[in-house]
């Protein structure tokens, strides 16, 4: 099963659905992992009624951190921006679908620490620590 997750990952890679910039956008969130070198940028458009209605990612990195990042923006589309901050670390990887070491776990996760740094806004309400992803 994981040699399925594994091509899924490598195509995503290679072909993201989900990879460009929005402009206008509702939200957008830069940040990077200075150890490996992912950039993620996320940019997201949000209804009055506080759901996603388009979700894009761009940046640079390795297959684990891109994937990551285009099957997090397919996935939160439609949820609402509550929702949005329920999600944790749990999720990402029942996306990813395969077990990270912690090298890897720290690109996999650095989409989910730009999507919640973006929806949470900067200075305007106590985001939660790494632990709670």
């Amino acid at each position: 099963m994981d040699d399925l997750y594994r091509e899924i990952i490598i195509e995503r890679y290679k072909n993201p659905g989900h990879r460009g910039n929005l402009d206008p956008h509702d939200i957008s969130y830069v940040d990077e992992n200075p150890l490996c070198g992912d950039h993620i940028q996320v940019d997201l458009r949000v209804d009055e009624q506080g759901i996603i209605s388009d979700a894009l990612f761009s940046g640079h990195g390795c297959a684990i951190s891109q994937a990551s990042s285009d099957l997090l923006m397919e996935n939160i589309i439609g949820k609402s921006l509550e929702e949005v901050k329920q999600y944790n670390k749990q999720n990402v990887l029942d996306l990813l679908g395969i077990e990270l070491g912690p090298v890897r776990l720290k690109c996999a996760l650095l989409p989910l620490k730009v999507l919640k740094a973006g929806v949470y806004g900067i200075g305007s309400e106590e985001m939660p620590s790494d632990d709670d992803e």
